[in-house]
């Protein structure tokens, strides 16, 4: 494809915390079923960081520089000549994986598992912290009045939960769900359980202030683990976690009553994998959506003799954005209190390093932060 050195100013991961604003190409011309888009808000997500601070997620390895950034929302700039469901001025929100659509993933309705997906801020693939990013049109869903472009941003981490939630999780009106983190996207699995009719929903963190937040916003009840005992085993550790749990909020395994459906952990942590697994009721479903160590060891036996389905949830597929902006147009789900921190585009850094602290330089704890485009102010949310 030709391009030009317009001005496509774009925050570029160099190397390991070396990062930089450069120009970078803009599209002439696009494909005929493409749109290009003027990036206006952007939030940052865990991935983002973890590029940031360590240059690498598992195999994925940040070999030349890359543009950071994939929860984004903009305006079309431009549309390909076989577009004909949006045009220049609708406000979108992109999903920002391009798929082949020729696989057998792709083919059954799977595409969030394409091997050969491109997906933004993924090496090799540029992210979205630019003027302008380019991508298929039949993943820029345009949004209603109704929807600011922040809350646009904040589909794809919703899209998130969406899928691991309602899709994966088969999560029902009047089920009870437990959320192991009460970060951003434990957030929101829990809004969305919330918006789909739970019974009750159960928060469970090690930090205080994100429990308090997480009762404020979705959650029925809280749960803050117990400290470790000297000589305890991390799976003597979580069985007495689970007990702790169970007795606190008069759960059982069986049975139709006070019992947890679904669980997901959104945390990536061992302890939490471990106590979700005594949790979750006989039959039930544990879904597995935050990514932390690699290799865990897992209480096998109890999976079997309860006949827990385990489910891995990666991203988003089919419908799961447009669930997800239906959810927020019709007042379901509200994302506004999410955002805690709005940056200019020319703070990007500080945007990146409070989001790695946790916490801002005045010490305001960090849910989520928003950039926001070139020549775009953290004050216009439009």
């Amino acid at each position: 494809m030709e391009s030009t050195e317009a001005d496509n100013l774009s925050f570029v991961l160099n190397a390991i915390q070396d990062v930089s604003f450069q120009p970078r190409p803009v599209p002439k011309s696009l494909g005929d079923h493409e749109v290009l888009v003027e990036v206006k808000k952007t939030g940052i997500c865990g991935s983002d960081v973890h590029f940031y601070k360590h240059g690498r997620i598992g195999p994925l390895v940040v070999e030349k520089p890359m543009v950071l950034g994939h929860e984004s929302s903009g305006i079309i700039s431009q549309v390909g000549t076989k577009v004909t469901h949006l045009k220049p001025g609708d406000r979108v929100a992109l999903e920002p994986g391009a798929v082949c659509n020729l696989c057998h993933e792709c083919k059954i309705g799977k595409y969030e598992l394409c091997g050969n997906i491109q997906f933004a801020a993924t090496p090799p693939q540029d992210g979205t912290l630019g003027r302008y990013y380019r991508l298929p049109a039949g993943v820029s869903y345009r949004v209603p009045d109704s929807m600011t472009l922040e809350d646009a941003a904040m589909i794809e981490p919703l899209s998130v939960a969406v899928h691991a939630v309602a899709n994966i999780g088969d999560f029902r009106a009047t089920q009870t769900i437990a959320v192991w983190g009460a970060g951003p996207v434990g957030l929101l699995c829990m809004a969305v359980a919330k918006a789909l009719g739970a019974a009750r929903v159960i928060a469970i963190d090690i930090v205080p202030s994100r429990l308090e937040f997480a009762k404020n916003y979705a959650a029925t009840d809280v749960f803050l683990p117990p400290p470790t005992n000297p000589n305890e085993s991390g799976m003597e550790y979580s069985k007495r976690c689970a007990d702790t749990m169970m007795t606190e909020f008069g759960l059982q395994e069986r049975g139709g009553a006070n019992v947890v459906d679904v669980v997901v952990d959104a945390s990536g942590a061992e302890p939490s994998i471990q106590t979700a697994l005594h949790v979750v009721k006989v039959g039930g479903t544990f879904v597995q959506l935050g990514m932390g160590t690699a290799d865990i060891q897992i209480p096998m036996t109890l999976m079997l003799i309860k006949e827990v389905t385990i489910k891995g949830s990666f991203r988003y597929g089919p419908g799961d954005y447009p669930f997800a902006i239906s959810l927020v147009s019709q007042g379901k789900v509200d994302l506004r209190p999410l955002v805690t921190h709005r940056f200019p585009f020319g703070q990007a850094i500080e945007a990146f390093k409070a989001t790695q602290a946790g916490k801002s330089e005045d010490g305001k704890p960090v849910i989520k932060a928003i950039i926001s485009g070139p020549d775009v102010s953290p004050d216009d949310h439009m």
